[in-house]
């Protein structure tokens, strides 16, 4: 079976999450009907959006690992 050009142009990234981050976007996905992978991509693509516009992350401290005090 071949696949939509589309998918064939995606890279394939293993990741790893904490469980409580992954918790926290997977509600989040569920929220904007997307799935897990969708919402990251959608995230990652945002945050890339803003660099090029501004030349700046959109965090701060980007690079510092967040606090997840989600209950």
């Amino acid at each position: 079976m071949s696949r939509p050009d589309s998918m064939a142009d995606k890279k394939q990234v293993p990741l790893r999450l904490n469980e409580k981050l992954y918790d926290a976007i997977a509600s989040w996905a569920e929220d904007d009907f997307r799935s897990v992978n969708g919402q990251i991509e959608y995230l990652l693509s945002e945050c890339v959006k803003q660099r090029k516009k501004d030349g700046k992350y959109v965090g701060q401290q980007i690079d510092e690992p967040p606090e997840l005090n989600i209950s």
